[in-house]
């Protein structure tokens, strides 16, 4: 996890979802994961916020898996689409957190 410099950077976080009445996830899946971009002074504070963000749009997170910034990323070899690194700066501009895919879970077949 990256230390705190007091500067806003953008994290890349994939939240697991189980389900809750009113969520909006397709009928019949079981939960979902999201690919988010999230900005923060530290991880720590992404992850807070894009928790209690998907909490008040009703959705119930279970996980979250952090990738880093954009540099640590890149740095690990990931590949960063241009489209990625446009979400990315939204995030950074707005202080937001934005959801960049929704890949719905359905029954035993997401199970190893």
């Amino acid at each position: 996890m990256a230390k705190a410099s007091g500067k806003q950077q953008v994290y890349t976080l994939v939240v697991e979802l189980g389900r809750k009445a009113g969520d909006g996830l397709p009928d019949g899946s079981t939960g979902a994961a999201l690919m988010c971009y999230a900005s923060g002074v530290d991880e720590a504070e992404a992850v807070r916020e894009t928790v209690a963000t998907l909490k008040q749009a009703d959705l119930a997170p279970l996980d979250v898996t952090g990738y880093g910034t954009e540099a640590e990323r890149e740095a690990q070899g990931h590949e960063i689409e241009p489209e990625e690194r446009d979400l990315m700066q939204r995030a950074l501009d707005e202080n937001s957190v934005i959801v960049a895919q929704m890949t719905p879970f359905y029954g035993d077949e997401d199970q190893p």
